[in-house]
């Protein structure tokens, strides 16, 4: 029997339950061949369309060209190699069936509607031409459809839900990692990974590799880094110089650590993974990026549209000046500012930052959050649609489990709170570097004074506020008002 194990968004050899479907049915029999597929056409819009591919943004892209190779490493040194092409992933597929012979294609699911839409489509049609076809979970403690609340339907707030995903159960079995592999033949052709033209064409990406390593291998050295940190990680990960936090995420978006891996090397190592406070919240996390996916089976619609019907016809400001300085960290809030800058030289942001730009966005300027989901996709080495989408529908106010529409954050009083040193602001927006922090968070409260010992004129060295924070929140609540008094609940 040979067997096609197709890679998407599980770039990895341990906890992989497709790699391990195959190596228990064919691996004494016959082939094993390791494919990865890059779509052969350009990305477009995000929806549910099966001949479009996901839309993947440049920072993804970056991160997927060195997670395959660490994966085409690690193949090769169990005696395997990863096939490599490019082109329309059935064509692609039935192509590699016919050069192997192969009777059976294996994959772990993808959670967003257009991925499930393609998966569902190539296996229908490998299955009408007699080729084993089987999916397995490899991403997910518990998939969608297996939590429900008790009327049998799908939860819309996260509580409720993962107290169900707990009864449900987290001591869950792992797949272990493969020793060695059957050969690939040597006459089957495969593309070298330089050849998909995943890496930019000009180098914006160089401060990347002073913060990141792709792949299994780096996946578990963040990880344990970590470790040491996850008791004070309840109150930590508030904090925006982003010490306190994991940073794993990327790492579970391309399936380099499956989060059965991390809950079961937790229970192994401490016991619980539900008493101690630090983990607790830690696990959690690892919840809320699940409700992300199960908020997308559920409500594929959400991709691109609120979920909650009121908001279908709000009226957003068409502000693209706005939307520019804001993309640009010139928007005149400091940490606003910090924030989107780190995000363009890191392709990373903190949560807590993630949701005070979201709210900015969304209630002080009133600019659809889809605007701001798009950038996101496009700049974050965690691009994951389904967190992506969960996150500012969450922070819009516009979708399931979502801050009431009143919940506007004031970046002035978070980066006090969050940022009480100014070291992250004054990491990211160095031309703010000198100013005291009594008017570090607000400098357009400082005098004259102190803004000349410090170097800056405001309009020139800094920007003034593009927003004046207390009335465009007063302008949001009077908005969003108006949608409170339509009744029609999502």
């Amino acid at each position: 029997m040979t067997t096609i194990v197709w890679f998407r968004q599980d770039l990895r050899l341990g906890d992989h339950p497709a790699l391990d479907a195959a190596i228990q049915t064919g691996a004494d029999q016959g082939h094993i061949i390791p494919v990865y597929i890059h779509p052969g056409y350009a990305p477009s819009d995000q929806t549910a369309d099966a001949t479009k591919p996901l839309y993947e943004g440049a920072a993804a892209r970056w991160w997927r060209h060195h997670s395959l190779r660490s994966l085409a490493e690690r193949l090769a040194s169990c005696g395997s190699r990863l096939i490599i092409r490019q082109g329309e992933p059935l064509a692609e597929l039935q192509r590699l069936i016919h050069e192997t012979k192969a009777n059976r294609v294996v994959w772990n699911r993808r959670m967003e509607p257009a991925a499930r839409a393609e998966d569902t489509r190539i296996k229908a049609a490998l299955r009408a031409e007699g080729i084993n076809v089987d999916s397995f979970n490899g991403n997910y403690l518990h998939e969608p459809w297996t939590i429900q609340n008790k009327q049998g339907k799908p939860f819309k707030v996260f509580t409720p839900y993962w107290k169900a995903v707990v009864a449900a159960g987290l001591d869950l079995p792992t797949y272990p990692e493969p020793d060695n592999l059957p050969t690939v033949p040597r006459a089957l052709n495969s593309l070298a990974i330089d050849e998909l033209e995943l890496l930019p064409a000009i180098a914006w990406d160089k401060d990347f590799y002073n913060h990141w390593q792709p792949g299994e291998p780096g996946a578990w050295s963040r990880f344990e880094d970590f470790l040491p940190l996850i008791d004070e990680y309840a109150e930590a990960r508030n904090h925006l110089i982003g010490t306190g936090v994991s940073k794993l995420s990327a790492h579970l978006h391309f399936g380099e650590i499956s989060p059965r891996q991390i809950v079961r090397y937790l229970l192994d190592t401490r016991g619980s993974v539900l008493e101690p406070r630090g983990i607790e919240h830690f696990v959690r996390e690892l919840g809320w990026r699940e409700f992300g996916a199960y908020l997308a089976y559920h409500y594929p619609q959400t991709v691109d549209a609120p979920l909650d019907a009121r908001f279908l016809n709000f009226k957003w400001r068409d502000a693209p000046d706005d939307l520019r300085a804001w993309q640009r960290g010139q928007t005149g809030i400091p940490v606003v500012d910090a924030a989107m800058r780190c995000l363009w030289q890191t392709g990373w942001m903190h949560n807590r930052a993630r949701m005070i730009v979201a709210s900015f966005l969304t209630k002080n300027l009133l600019i659809d959050w889809r605007c701001g989901a798009a950038w996101f996709m496009d700049t974050l080495v965690d691009a994951d649609e389904p967190s992506n989408t969960a996150g500012w529908q969450w922070t819009a106010g516009t979708g399931a489990d979502a801050a009431p529409y009143f919940r506007i954050f004031n970046p002035v009083l978070q980066a006090e709170k969050f940022d009480p040193d100014g070291t992250f602001i004054r990491r990211w927006v160095p031309e703010l570097a000198r100013l005291e922090n009594k008017y570090l968070f607000a400098p357009w409260t400082a005098s004259e004074t102190a803004l000349a010992q410090a170097g800056i004129v405001l309009g020139k060295t800094y920007p003034e506020p593009i927003s004046d924070l207390k009335v465009s929140r007063q302008r949001a609540l009077v908005h969003f008002d108006q949608i409170k008094q339509n009744t029609t609940a999502p």
